[in-house]
């Protein structure tokens, strides 16, 4: 069967060499695009429904269940930590089901949460509970998003094949991209969608009646739609199907371990700063957000400028990469993100919103764009380490080549597993550090003391924010360390800058 036929049939292709540039240019690079679209979208939900509950929490109290500040951290953390977990196993499932029935079933899979959120959250039955009982149940529905999250590894892995190694950087930042715009999606769209039906009036008040329900029943028909798009549309890889042994042995490359803990910091920062930062902000600058009653009330809108400047520049982040190396893009981004973490504490220090606020916003420039340069970095290493194996060993090339491009994929599961789990420790290290102010407002008597208890601690996060700062470092340390040290032990603990990564 030729590869046209299979494509057309929705089977699995047998004949697939994109590094071949007559072959890429007669029919690999149309096959290749038309999966990569249809992966988009289907990240894109994946990724729009993983967040979705940093903008409920938002909306809890105005549907009649208040929750604690970090009662809230939960809500956003577990799926943060369940949508983590699962992208190892759904990195598995590409192997085994190919790329187009499991982006089918991960994609129908995102209607569980959606109708949980859609019938089970907004229902009267769960407002005439107790407070345990309530909370416990919203803990339930939120954990049941972190399906979205495990969407990423298996998009990603399986894109990987489609794509000759000279335009990876791109395809996947591309692919990427397209996913993390789901977070800025939900963060500007689900505040306006609850509210359909209030009068304008009303929901300028920071206290004003919200319809949960909408915030689920408007990804339904996306979801179908993305489901039959997948079954319809996307093709299987042969060449994709590798078994265990290409995850066992990517586990046993100390390289695997590195670009995981880098891409704690690049990646993790992004999601888990698009999880926290409007609670960050709705409890660090009370004064602010008195004064300034409209963005108290879209206050999910400042997370969607975050998330969606930290999409647009993941495939930038790729795209550099390609040309100048990832770990020299990568270097400079946690160098900024050092710079920027320190003048969000300088912020905070000085009750300065509009200090603050920006800091962030290049952080999360600069974590999308590493984003791209890290994902970029990890075929690159492998590919070396391939050849100097070739050439160590006397094994055959080809082979070798597709045994490191299966091992790549891999790695790209495994990072991007940790690397969503750093999402994941950002909100804890926020509750943490908001369990002094909680305690010291309940403690508090009258109404008027416990705002005033509130906002004499309203520096409460500068302690997590050093803690990130720090890790900055450390990140920035580790990629000149492994990529980019020339000289400076390098007989002792060999270095890959000679590699071009």
């Amino acid at each position: 069967m030729t590869t046209d036929t299979a494509a057309r049939n929705g089977r699995w292709i047998d004949d697939w060499n994109p590094d071949d540039e007559r072959f890429w240019e007669r029919t690999g690079r149309r096959i290749a695009r038309r999966n990569l679209v249809f992966s988009i979208f289907a990240e894109h939900l994946g990724f729009a429904i993983w967040v979705l509950w940093s903008v409920v929490v938002l909306n809890l109290g105005n549907a009649g269940l208040p929750m604690s500040l970090s009662e809230t951290f939960w809500l956003t953390a577990l799926p943060n930590l369940v949508g983590s977990a699962l992208r190892i196993p759904y990195t598995f499932a590409v192997p085994r089901f190919g790329g187009r029935l499991w982006t089918t079933v991960s994609a129908a899979l995102l209607l569980v949460p959606s109708l949980l959120l859609a019938v089970v959250v907004p229902s009267g039955w769960l407002a005439a509970q107790t407070h345990d009982t309530q909370f416990l149940v919203l803990l339930v529905c939120a954990a049941t998003a972190g399906v979205g999250g495990g969407n990423f590894s298996s998009s990603m892995a399986n894109i990987s094949f489609f794509y000759p190694e000279r335009r990876k950087g791109f395809a996947l930042g591309l692919n990427a991209a397209g996913g993390n715009l789901g977070v800025a999606v939900v963060q500007l769209v689900v505040p306006l969608v609850v509210i359909i039906g209030v009068p304008a009036a009303a929901a300028r008040l920071p206290r004003h009646e919200v319809h949960l329900a909408y915030a689920g029943l408007i990804w339904i028909p996306f979801v179908v739609a993305a489901a039959l798009c997948a079954w319809l549309f996307m093709d299987s890889l042969t060449q994709a199907r590798s078994d265990a042994r290409s995850y066992v042995a990517a586990l046993r490359h100390s390289q695997t371990w590195i670009m995981s803990v880098l891409y704690i910091g690049t990646f993790g920062s992004f999601i888990g700063y698009s999880f926290a930062l409007p609670l960050v902000i709705k409890n660090t600058f009370p004064e602010f957000l008195a004064a300034n009653p409209f963005i108290a009330t879209y206050l999910a809108g400042l997370g969607f400028l975050g998330a969606l400047i930290g999409s647009v520049s993941r495939p930038f982040g790729g795209w550099l990469s390609d040309r100048i190396g990832g770990a020299r893009v990568t270097l400079w981004c946690f160098t900024g993100m050092i710079a920027c973490t320190a003048l969000a504490i300088v912020g905070v220090n000085e009750h300065s919103f509009g200090l603050f606020f920006a800091s962030y916003m290049v952080i999360f420039l600069l974590s999308g764009a590493g984003n791209g340069s890290t994902y970029r970095m990890i075929p690159v290493i492998f590919g070396e380490l391939g050849r100097r194996e070739a050439e160590e060993k006397g094994l055959d090339r080809a082979r070798t080549a597709l045994r490191f491009k299966r091992e790549a994929a891999a790695v790209i599961g495994i990072a991007g597993a940790i690397g969503a789990f750093g999402g994941f420790l950002i909100q804890v290290m926020f509750r943490e550090a908001s369990l002094g102010v909680t305690s010291a407002v309940a403690a508090a008597g009258s109404a008027a003391e416990k705002t005033e208890v509130a906002r004499a601690n309203a520096d409460w996060s500068t302690s997590a924010l050093w803690v990130f700062l720090v890790g900055y470092v450390v990140f920035a340390f580790l990629t000149w360390f492994y990529y980019l040290r020339r000289s400076f032990a390098v007989v002792r603990v060999p270095s890959l800058a000679g590699a071009g990564v």
